[in-house]
C-alpha cells in the first residue's frame, strides 16, 4: 500500500514581524500532497476492488486534476478528466498540472461530463474533491493539530487557510476545537457557503469566512499577489502556491488584529501549478 510522510510536519516562522505556525502539507509527498492527498485519502488506502476507472472534471490546471491522476496511476485505474476548453497554446505547451497530469496517463476530454452513469467499475468525483469521502483525511489532519497543540503547549491555536470549494476547512472546523478561519477563492462568500451546506447542513460546524474590502478574481493576475508571493518566499524560505495563497495571506494580514491566539496557516501544496503560473506573470508585468 502506498504510503504518506504522515503527520506532516510543523514550522514556526515569522513574517513581516509576526509568528505564524506553517502546517506543511505539502511535503506529505513528492507526487501526492497538499489538501488533495488529505481529500483523496479515503480513495488511498480502501479497498475498491471493483473500480477500474475514476472520473471527474474541473479547469485545466486544477490541482484536483493533477492530485487525481496521481492516484489513478498509483490504483492502477484509467483516468478521464473533463473540461469545458482546452487553449490551443496549452495544448501546443503542455505545463504545470495539465503537464504533470498528461504524464501520468490521464485522458482529457473537452465537453460536458455524464455524472449520472450506473456502471459500478467507475469512481466519479466532483470538481476540486467536494465529497463526503474527504472527511476522512482532514480528521487525520485534525488529529495532528490536536497532537501539536498538546505537544507544544498551546491552549487553543486559530487555523487558517484559503478555499476552493471549502470542504477542507468545513471537514477541519468539523473535527477541530480550534476555530477555523478560510477566504473564498474560486467564488465570493455566498459561493462558499453553498460549498459548505451542500456537504453540512449544520451551520454551527461551518468555518468562518473572512473577506477583503477588494474583488479578486480567481486566476486573475494581481501585481499584489505576486509580491507577497515573492516576499514570503524572501522571509520564510518557504514557495506557496501562486493561485490561493496570496489571497489566503493577503486576507490574514487585512484581518490580523482579529485573532488573539497563535496563527496555524495550512500550507495545502499546489506547486506545480507555479510552473504555469509563474510564466504568466512575467509575461503580463514583464518580470525577470
Amino acid at each position: 500500500m502506498y504510503g504518506l510522510s504522515l503527520p506532516s510536519r510543523v514550522d514556526e516562522i515569522e513574517f513581516d514581524g509576526d509568528s505564524y505556525y506553517i502546517k506543511r502539507d505539502d511535503l506529505i509527498d513528492r507526487d501526492f500532497s497538499g489538501n488533495k492527498a488529505r481529500k483523496f485519502h479515503y480513495y488511498l488506502l480502501s479497498d475498491l476492488p471493483h473500480i477500474k476507472k475514476l472520473i471527474s472534471y474541473g479547469s485545466n490546471q486544477s490541482n484536483a486534476m493533477y492530485s487525481l491522476s496521481v492516484l489513478a496511476k498509483i490504483r492502477g485505474w484509467e483516468f478521464d478528466y473533463f473540461v469545458d476548453h482546452i487553449p490551443s497554446y496549452l495544448a501546443e505547451n503542455p505545463q504545470g498540472n495539465y503537464r504533470a497530469a498528461l504524464a501520468n496517463g490521464m485522458h482529457i476530454i473537452e465537453g460536458n461530463i455524464d455524472s449520472d452513469s450506473t456502471d459500478d467499475s467507475i469512481l466519479f468525483i466532483h470538481e476540486g474533491g467536494r465529497e463526503q469521502s474527504a472527511e476522512y483525511g482532514l480528521k487525520i489532519l485534525a488529529d495532528e493539530i490536536e497532537e501539536f497543540r498538546v505537544s507544544r503547549q498551546i491552549e487553543t491555536p486559530d487555523i487558517f487557510l484559503p478555499s476552493g470549494t471549502g470542504t477542507t476547512a468545513l471537514y477541519l472546523q468539523k473535527h477541530s476545537s480550534s476555530r477555523v478561519f478560510t477566504t473564498p477563492c474560486v467564488g465570493d462568500e455566498s459561493y462558499l457557503k453553498e460549498q459548505f451546506s451542500m456537504l453540512e447542513s449544520d451551520r454551527s460546524q461551518h468555518p468562518t469566512i473572512l473577506n477583503m474590502d477588494k474583488k479578486y478574481h480567481f486566476g486573475k493576475l494581481y501585481r499584489e499577489s505576486y509580491e507577497i508571493w515573492q516576499e514570503l518566499q524572501t522571509q520564510t524560505a518557504i514557495e506557496f502556491d501562486l493561485l490561493y495563497d496570496p489571497k489566503g495571506w493577503m486576507t490574514l494580514l487585512s484581518h490580523r488584529d482579529i485573532f488573539v491566539n497563535p496563527i496555524l496557516y495550512i500550507h495545502q501544496g499546489g506547486l506545480i501549478g507555479n510552473e504555469s503560473m509563474l510564466p504568466r506573470y512575467k509575461r503580463k508585468y514583464g518580470l525577470s
